[in-house]
């Protein structure tokens, strides 16, 4: 068994990610090219974020800190701390409204 604090991590990510230019860090706690299940936790400052990607497969956001809004081209969510988001699969966008931690889990698709 593999035990992890993800409110560590979280900081952890946030504090690297108020540091960086790009204004985000990230790491995968869970998985790799090699399975289905991928768990990444992602730290952004406010005002920076992801641009429109296509979702990889069925996901879902939980925000472990601040507050996030994802975007397609006809709707929006906005997740604060505790909420968690189903990922579409059309494309969207991520902005961190204030510092953020989410904690992204994709089962990806298999071809």
């Amino acid at each position: 068994m593999n035990k992890q604090s993800l409110t560590a991590a979280a900081r952890e990510h946030l504090a690297l990610a108020r540091a960086a230019s790009s204004g985000r860090s990230a790491t995968t706690v869970y998985g790799g090219h090699e399975h289905v299940l991928r768990q990444t936790l992602i730290a952004l400052r406010a005002g920076s974020g992801l641009d429109e990607h296509v979702g990889p497969g069925e996901a879902t956001l939980h925000v472990l800190a601040g507050r996030v809004r994802m975007a397609t081209a006809d709707e929006s969510w906005e997740g604060v701390t505790g909420d968690l988001l189903v990922v579409p699969e059309a494309s969207h966008t991520l902005e961190a409204l204030e510092d953020s931690a989410v904690f992204l889990t994709v089962a990806k698709r298999l071809h």
